[in-house]
Parts: structure tokens; C-alpha cells; sequence
């Protein structure tokens, strides 16, 4: 369902004299269907930026990110924006840690939005993450982190999409919505869907993951070898 190779990132910062900061390289996997890759390593790696790649936020350096949609490889690393939104509606879901939507929309409405306008199933999945139905009617910005992030949670499930990427997706919640969202993710495994997340939860990983792939630090690798070369400039 989805195929990464050789991919790279470096970002640029403009305001600072164009200083280079190397991010990702030579990222390589594959992820068939109903499995689920873990994105392991310290923070600052670089697996939120390469969840971002995957889903077409960010553009690759360098590589290749081909997902399956419509029955063909679609590269999302070369693909024009117009693909890449065809393959978020179809193909591609998506949950970030942090609840980005228009302000002053019902909770109930973001949900049912990205279920295709169900409003019974955007309910059912509310219901199951305890977000009571005196909450369906108001705005997700007035709720709590944690109640946040169980909305977006269905909003990223209600859609089934056959690739589902998931940063950090139980890390405002106790441990009784862990365990839902835990039970979710199985699911989603078994109807074929191929996850890729990032669960700094070692639990939550442990019970998900059917496999790991490491994410290293580039920078610290940057900047030592950067300090070396200053050192042996100055011996010279």
C-alpha cells in the first residue's frame, strides 16, 4: 500500500544566512495491508516531518513516497497538489496530534464532514471515544485537550482510508481512551488498512506495531562533523 524509497530532507532556515539543517536520509520501507509501522526514535528525529512527507505537507528532497490509489502507484514525492488532494480524499487519512479546523463548527459536523455527511456514524464514534452527546453541538474549542484530540481521532477514523498515518494519537488521553483508541487501530489493521504511526507510548507501540523502523537524528551527526571540520581548520 505504500512504498518509501531513498527519501531525504533538509530544511533551509532563510533568516539565518541559509544555514542547512539535514533532517532525514535515505529513508527506506514498505507497508502492506494490515500492518502497522512505528516510527521509533528520540524526539526531534524527524518522524513528524516524515509523517508530514508521507501525506504530501512537506516535499522530499530526494526519493520516492508512492502510495496506492485508484488502483495504480501515485508518487505524493512528485505528485502535483491536485493528486495529492485526490489522494487524501480517497485514499490517504491522517491525525495529527492537534485539532486544526474551522472555528465555531459543531463537533458532531467536523466529524460527520470527513465521514461523507453521517451524521448517525459521526455520533456512534463520538459516543464510543466518551465524548458525551451535550458536547456534539459545540465547537471542539471549547473542550479540553484530551477531548480534542478524541475528535479528531474520529474524525481520522470515520473516513477509512486505506493508508492511515498517526502522530502521537493517544498522547492527551487516560488510559481508558488509550485502550479504545488501542481497540480502533486493531480494527482498522483487520479490515486491511495500512498504518504508519508514531507512539511515543512504549505500551501503546507494543500493542499496535507489527514492526519498527528507526528514525536516527541527522543533526547531531551535522553538527559534529561540521565541529570536527572547524577543529581541524583551526589545527591547520
Amino acid at each position: 500500500m505504500l512504498r518509501v524509497a531513498a527519501v531525504a530532507k533538509t530544511f533551509v532556515l532563510h533568516l539565518q544566512g541559509g544555514v542547512p539543517i539535514p533532517v532525514l536520509e535515505d529513508v527506506s520501507f514498505s507497508v502492506a495491508a494490515g500492518e502497522c509501522l512505528a516510527l521509533s526514535g528520540p524526539s526531534g528525529a524527524g518522524k513528524s516531518t516524515l509523517l508530514r512527507m508521507l501525506y504530501g505537507n512537506y516535499r522530499a528532497d530526494s526519493g520516492h513516497i508512492r502510495v496506492w490509489h485508484d488502483g495504480d502507484w501515485l508518487d505524493i514525492a512528485a505528485a502535483d497538489p491536485r493528486a495529492v488532494l485526490a489522494a487524501r480524499a480517497r485514499t490517504l487519512g491522517y491525525v495529527s496530534q492537534f485539532l486544526r479546523v474551522v472555528p465555531r463548527v459543531a463537533a458532531l459536523d467536523i466529524v460527520a464532514e470527513a465521514g461523507g455527511g453521517d451524521r448517525d456514524a459521526a455520533a456512534k464514534l463520538l459516543h464510543r471515544l466518551n465524548i458525551p452527546p451535550r458536547l456534539h453541538g459545540l465547537p471542539p474549542a471549547t473542550f479540553s485537550g484530551g477531548e480534542q484530540q478524541r475528535v479528531n481521532l474520529a474524525r481520522g477514523f470515520i473516513a477509512r482510508r486505506p493508508v492511515l498515518l498517526l502522530d502521537e494519537p493517544t498522547a492527551s488521553l487516560d488510559a481508558e481512551n488509550r485502550d479504545i483508541v488501542i481497540g480502533m487501530i486493531h480494527e482498522a489493521k483487520a479490515r486491511g488498512a495500512a498504518i504508519v504511526g508514531i507512539f511515543h507510548d512504549a505500551a501503546v507501540r507494543d500493542a499496535v506495531a507489527t514492526r519498527l523502523y528507526p528514525v536516527t537524528p541527522l543533526q547531531d551527526a551535522y553538527d559534529r562533523d561540521h565541529s570536527d571540520q572547524c577543529h581541524a581548520g583551526a589545527a591547520a
